[in-house]
């Protein structure tokens, strides 16, 4: 009988042991699962993805709207803003709210973005353009899509304007998303490489105020 006794005890433990070890190798290899990586979007930042999901340049195009919304309207106040540590000044319209990170500094409204940067770097060409900076933001833009790459000449000098479209950031509430036309002017002077971005809903008439932020751009 205490032999009996003995060995069910033995056999009750040997199950407990079990039963511990296999929870152990279930967390251990769920851990994985859990690690977050960051994507980079011109203009803004993205949450992060398991691994598991696409990458955010592998976004499928969004629907563009029927009737965007996004036009600044005709009233808009635009004033003057000078950056010390980037060296350059631009006018925006009034009320955007802005945020500085690191060198960069952006006014939003809505889904309007006006970015602008100021960092060392080299000469901008149409031939660097197309080999460097389009397959970078190929590769960091939501659902990029390429529409030309252009030299153009503005007040503070001549510049290389990638246009192409993306869409914007989830909405953190909703999860809704926009098509975005976006205009990015690259300018090199003195060894300072300054970017200008615009972006605005496909769709959306913002010409006018573009033009007067674009013809306003002045670099140290």
């Amino acid at each position: 009988m205490r032999r009996f006794v003995m060995l069910a005890a033995a056999t009750l433990m040997g199950g407990a042991l079990l039963a511990a070890c296999s929870s152990g190798s279930t967390t251990g290899t769920s851990a994985p699962g859990n690690i977050t990586s960051t994507a980079a979007r011109s203009g803004s930042g993205t949450g992060g993805t398991t691994p598991t999901e696409a990458p955010v340049s592998s976004e499928s195009p969004v629907p563009v709207e029927s009737n965007p919304p996004g036009d600044i309207p005709d009233n808009t106040a635009f004033v003057p803003y000078h950056s010390t540590k980037g060296g350059w000044t631009v006018t925006v319209p009034e009320g955007w709210s802005r945020t500085t990170t690191g060198t960069s500094v952006t006014f939003t409204d809505k889904l309007n973005t006006v970015e602008v940067d100021a960092q060392p770097g080299s000469p901008v060409t149409l031939a660097s353009a197309r080999k460097t900076d389009v397959p970078a933001l190929a590769n960091s833009v939501r659902a990029f899509k390429l529409i030309s790459v252009t030299e153009v000449a503005l007040p503070a000098g001549s510049a290389v304007l990638i246009s192409y479209q993306a869409n914007s950031d989830p909405n953190a509430v909703t999860g809704k998303q926009y098509r975005l036309d976006v205009l990015r002017y690259e300018l090199f002077h003195a060894g300072t490489r300054t970017s200008l971005t615009l972006l605005s809903p496909v769709g959306a008439d913002n010409v006018d105020p573009w033009r007067i932020v674009t013809q306003s751009l002045k670099t140290a």
